[in-house]
């Protein structure tokens, strides 16, 4: 099992850019591939970006893909989401998600979810 806590959140202008970072609990956080995903008011909840258990294959939404950027550090059991030239359409909570397995894009096979952060971006 495993426990994650999103921060780095908030407001900022457009073009402007956020760090955000999931910070993971226990000895095996390094097994799981990580997922970031999206909800804004009204909306369903989107993919974003994801990452395996070893940094060495991502995924992106095409909404974000050139933008954000998704890394990790395992010794510090911490998964980052650099974003860039953020627009308004980006303002959401953004939750982080874990699971074994593969990065899928699938949202209904990711187990273990943050609380989410929220960024909001004005224009």
């Amino acid at each position: 099992q495993v426990q994650l806590v999103e921060s780095g959140g908030g407001l900022v202008q457009a073009g402007g850019s956020l760090r955000l970072s999931c910070a993971g609990s226990g000895r095996t956080f390094s097994r799981y591939a990580i997922g970031w995903f999206r909800q804004a008011p009204g909306k369903e909840r989107e993919f974003v970006a994801s990452i395996s258990w070893n940094g060495g294959y991502t995924y992106y939404a095409n909404s974000v893909k050139g933008r954000f950027t998704i890394s990790r550090d395992n010794a510090k059991n911490t998964v980052y989401l650099q974003m860039d030239s953020l627009k308004p359409e980006d303002t959401a909570i953004y939750y982080c998600a874990a699971r074994l397995g593969g990065p899928t894009q699938t949202m209904e096979s990711w187990k273990y979810w943050g609380q989410g952060t929220q960024v909001t971006v004005s224009s």
